[in-house]
């Protein structure tokens, strides 16, 4: 008779890596062993520092997350088809985190036994595993085909996780403790307690000659194999094994687990007659792990409550440092941040639409706009953003209008909750100017574009620069269209759309000093944001609707655009394009170091060749407002 339960356990796991390299009889076989087991929410799977149990786990259903014992920081979640607990099992190691169902889940447990044979058989899963122990997840194939950081499209100018931490040299301590040869076991234990580190350098005539960690305290002495009267020379591990300083995650996590060690000794040229420049731990490799963009997109996923997602924030916020400290080019950061961004305020917009009472009555669009639109949020700053509903007759409207605004306003109180600070102008869904049937939109943008006042003009700028976030993407293709038809019909507009750009104040004075705010609160500060990024910014926006441009709302990639499109003006646009990326770098790191949203700088603290970098955009500034000037005749305009 067949066994049906092991029948449907082997059809979900030929599915999934490394159960699909197996041959039939062999997954069949291997079924009859596992076992099924069920964990309820929040209970553990297995704990940090226990031992490892005599079989590994695949989820069936459900989700499993991954942390630090007492921390909040999830470091990783396991789904459909992943692998966990099996690297513990094959280094013969304790577990270095806890495995926590984070929903009801249900567990399948793989007998490491019957699992271990057949992965020195087939070479297929013997590399498996070394990828999964390459990329520190059990499934190094979950990240690559179901978590992608962009989308399904295979985009080769995207970025997936993996190609993220290749780019990134991965942080080690610069600290070194270190004794002699001749150092006593028991001097060398006081002195890691003191220090509370986990492993102490033996050096010789300043060069690094052995290592001793925690583990070979607890083997060797611990057991009673060496007194504690003996010497650092009788415990250490030796010859060392050492690697150069500038490692990637992957080449770290394949150095440990090649030589089987737990620390890696960095040293100047890589070899051991350099001197040592740092040690990095399995620890250090988990703190990076945290910092993953796909781990951190996971987590959002999953995330039920507005608190959770400020919690990841924090993640995100720390992800944005190491970037910025590593010097990965802007334009991948602020891709990378904006995506997270993007699926942040999606979370929220799911979390708001569980609480409400009904379902929408019909689709909506939000919109997101401002910094987040064009793709350059990269701190908490402020909201702007708005809803477009589909039409509805003319006695249904009121009724469908206050269903969205109590929408609206539930998701924006759940952006301000998780760090986005609400628009001090109100320009939010949640106010009714900024939540409207498509049909009432395109009275209000052709109302706008028709009579362009000051606010008019002012509305329109912010509005212009929109991105879909969530919802029924067809409403805000309609109304571009409907925006586009309309500037076609009244070109004037661009004329009026250029006097708005050319409002700003200027940065500097005759002397090309900074000019700095006279009085109020900000008062001798220098407003980066309206004296030279908005200028840039407001330009590129005027110069692209101009050709009719509508799939494109990032400053710099508005001027590579606008570069091809102008071959003449080519080298105006590309420094402009690149003004925009520095002029954003300068105030995210202004306003990490400051706790704030960077748009206001203290001139004092900045040293010369910073202030000397910010001047340098001043000049491209004006020089793309006289572009302005001239082609929109804007002077004709103000006679």
């Amino acid at each position: 008779m067949k066994n049906t339960i092991s029948e449907r356990i082997a059809d979900f796991l030929k599915n999934y890596p490394p159960f699909n390299a197996m041959e039939p009889k062999q997954l069949e076989q291997l079924a009859l062993e596992v076992t099924i087991i069920h964990k309820e929410t929040n209970t553990v799977v297995f704990s940090q520092n226990e031992s490892p149990h005599s079989h590994f786990y695949v989820v069936n259903k459900g989700a499993v997350s991954l942390s630090k014992a007492g921390s909040s920081q999830i470091l990783d979640i396991c789904d459909e088809g992943d692998v966990f607990g099996l690297r513990p099992l094959l280094a013969n190691e304790s577990y270095k985190l806890e495995a926590k169902a984070y929903e009801e889940t249900i567990l399948y447990a793989i007998p490491i036994s019957d699992f271990k044979p057949l992965a020195l058989e087939n070479k297929r899963i013997g590399n498996f595993l070394i990828e999964s122990f390459a990329s520190n997840t059990g499934n190094p194939y979950s990240i690559k085909h179901r978590g992608k950081l962009y989308g399904e499209s295979g985009d080769s100018n995207q970025y997936s996780s993996d190609k993220i931490l290749d780019l990134q040299p991965i942080k080690y301590s610069t600290d070194l403790i270190t004794c002699k040869k001749g150092t006593k076991i028991k001097t060398v234990a006081d002195k890691m307690t003191k220090h509370n580190i986990s492993c102490i350098l033996v050096m010789k005539d300043e060069l690094p000659v052995g290592i001793i960690t925690d583990k070979d305290l607890r083997k060797k002495v611990a057991t009673g194999l060496f007194p504690i009267t003996a010497t650092a020379k009788s415990i250490m591990t030796s010859p060392l094994i050492t690697y150069p300083k500038r490692l990637t995650l992957a080449q770290s996590q394949m150095a440990m687990m090649k030589s089987a060690i737990s620390h890696l000794v960095l040293t100047e040229d890589g070899t051991s007659d350099t001197k040592a420049v740092g040690i990095l731990s399995k620890h250090d490799i988990m703190v990076a792990v945290g910092n993953n963009p796909a781990v951190l997109l996971r987590a959002i996923k999953r995330a039920t409550k507005y608190k959770r997602l400020r919690n990841i924030r924090h993640g995100i916020m720390n992800l944005l440092q190491g970037y910025l400290e590593q010097n990965i080019p802007l334009g991948l950061v602020s891709k990378i941040i904006s995506e997270l961004n993007d699926a942040s305020t999606k979370q929220v917009i799911k979390i708001a639409l569980s609480k409400m009472e009904t379902e929408p009555p019909v689709p909506f669009t939000w919109l997101s706009m401002g910094s987040q639109g064009r793709g350059e949020q990269l701190l908490n700053t402020d909201q702007d953003n708005a809803i477009i509903f589909a039409d509805v007759p003319k006695e249904q409207l009121e009724g469908t209008q206050n269903y969205f605004l109590t929408l609206g306003e539930r998701i924006s109180k759940g952006l301000n909750t998780i760090g986005f600070e609400y628009c001090p102008a109100d320009m939010m869904a949640s106010n009714p100017a900024w939540c409207h049937s498509l049909s009432e939109w395109k009275k209000v943008t052709r109302h706008w574009i028709h009579n362009p006042g000051p606010d008019e003009i002012l509305l329109s700028s912010i509005f212009f620069d929109y991105n879909v976030t969530f919802g029924e993407k067809s409403l805000a293709d309609e109304l571009s269209q409907d925006i586009f038809d309309s500037v076609q019909g009244y070109p004037q507009f661009f004329t009026h759309l250029a006097s708005g750009a050319l409002q700003n104040p200027s940065p500097s004075g005759f002397f090309r000093d900074f000019l700095v705010e006279q009085d109020g609160e900000h008062k001798d500060f220098f407003d980066l944001k309206l004296r030279v990024l908005m200028p840039i910014i407001d330009a590129a926006r005027v110069l692209i609707l101009s050709h009719s441009i509508k799939s494109i709302n990032n400053t710099a990639e508005r001027y590579e655009k606008l570069a091809e499109l102008e071959p003449n003006n080519k080298e105006l646009y590309l420094a402009c394009s690149y003004a925009s990326k520095a002029l954003l770098k300068f105030r995210t790191r202004q306003g990490l170091l400051h706790n704030d949203s960077g748009r206001f700088i203290a001139l004092d603290k900045l040293n010369k060749e910073e202030k000397i970098k910010l001047k340098r955009t001043f000049k491209t500034v004006k020089e793309i407002q006289s572009l302005l000037e001239i082609r929109f005749q804007v002077k004709n305009l103000l006679r």
